[in-house]
């Protein structure tokens, strides 16, 4: 006799009529109407409104420059080129990050030098740094992970004492703070994202914050053919034609059509960063105690976390069978939107390749990797909404 067919599986209800994204950027119709004021002036290009919002940035961080580029990847490129890397030159970060941080290490000449993250905050080991550091190390390139500030004394401290410099990869980090000081307001160079999904955008675009004038120089001419002096100094009625190519430099250089946006992006920051900060909040009072998640940790030093992402631990294993893709494809079902940062930097094929490492190498940042998914979280984000994926997410555990 032929066995009774399982029973067909109850269809899914999605939690919303149309697909809620993970991220999604605040425009403001004042922003809106500049971008188009932008385009009426005839003015698109590097122009008034670049010069404008570097003039911000530079008082929102309370650094003496702030040099605006097409994202935080040039930012980092341009830095480390402005250093002068010889082969050999090691720079050490970490591999809980996005690819571009050791990319660009590498596409300037330098070789990236890996230490683990701490499994509960996500961020670099300052101890692992120092015990990371050889004669041929020039700089350390911290990343503040998710909004949330590395622990940054120590490092300085590591860095002082060997004469190195301090890249702080913080394209997660505008309106974080460390020990009651924004991230820019202090140390060596800071390099900044305004990419659609960070918690202030330009459309694409980043900048890098310092205080050394002879490096925010090179930086400069580095970022546009390598001229002495930039279009809005040529083209403008006081202006002149000639200029000097004085050296080989890139087309790094951010528009004021995007400009546009991020002069009112800025000075709504504070407040996206509070509503970011509520909804974490409803989001740790909702999921607090589920075995099924891992959320992150605070660490132990004061400090303001922009919460660029909230991002947990699928519990694997100990909480639920689920995997962590198997989730991310269980929400997206259910019209909900999630996100993967990051796969361990380390065991991307190229890094596999040509530095050898493997599995188990990092084994914290592989944990992490292997679990982590970032929630819906962005300004505009409504508590209504919020509920829904967090009812959501318990239909997937109650499924699963």
């Amino acid at each position: 006799m032929a066995a009774n067919p399982a029973p067909a599986a109850a269809p899914v209800k999605p939690a919303f009529p149309e697909f809620l994204p993970f991220s999604r950027p605040t425009i403001s119709p004042e922003a809106m109407a500049e971008v188009q004021s932008c385009l009426a002036s005839g003015w698109i290009t590097t122009g008034p409104r670049v010069k404008k919002f570097e003039e911000m940035l530079r008082a929102y961080c309370g650094a003496p420059h702030a040099l605006t580029v097409t994202s935080a990847t040039a930012g980092l490129f341009l830095v480390l080129q402005a250093m002068k890397l010889k082969p050999g030159d090691e720079v050490i970060t970490t591999p809980m990050t996005f690819a571009a941080t050791l990319n660009m290490i590498v596409l300037t000449g330098g070789r990236p030098v890996l230490v683990d993250a701490d499994r509960r905050t996500y961020q670099m080991d300052p101890a692992a740094v120092a015990r990371a550091v050889t004669p041929r190390t020039r700089a350390i390139m911290p990343v503040h992970f998710a909004g949330m500030p590395v622990d940054l004394d120590p490092i300085y401290e590591v860095a002082k004492r060997h004469g190195l410099r301090v890249v702080e990869d913080a394209a997660h980090a505008i309106g974080t703070e460390y020990k009651g000081r924004k991230i820019g307001s202090f140390g060596d160079v800071q390099v900044m994202s305004f990419h659609p999904n960070k918690n202030i955008t330009t459309g694409e675009g980043g900048a890098v914050i310092c205080r050394d004038d002879a490096l925010a120089s090179e930086v400069q001419i580095l970022r546009f053919h390598g001229m002495d002096r930039e279009a809005w100094a040529r083209f403008g009625r006081t202006g002149s034609q000639h200029y000097e190519i004085i050296a080989p430099g890139h087309k790094f250089n951010m528009m004021d059509m995007q400009a546009a946006l991020g002069i009112h992006q800025l000075p709504a920051l504070d407040g996206f960063i509070a509503r970011r900060t509520a909804l974490v909040a409803r989001y740790r009072a909702a999921l607090a105690g589920w075995k099924e998640l891992i959320l992150p940790g605070d660490p132990s030093y004061p400090h303001r976390h922009a919460w660029h992402l909230f991002a947990p631990l699928v519990n694997t294993g100990a909480g639920t069978h689920l995997t962590r893709d198997g989730f991310m494809a269980a929400l997206k079902e259910r019209n909900v939107g999630t996100g993967l940062h990051y796969r361990a930097a380390h065991l991307y094929p190229y890094y596999r390749e040509h530095y050898g490492w493997k599995p188990g190498d990092f084994p914290n940042t592989e944990f992490i990797a292997d679990r982590i998914v970032s929630l819906p979280l962005f300004p505009l984000l409504t508590d209504a909404q919020q509920d829904g994926v967090i009812a959501a997410m318990r239909d997937v555990f109650d499924h699963a």
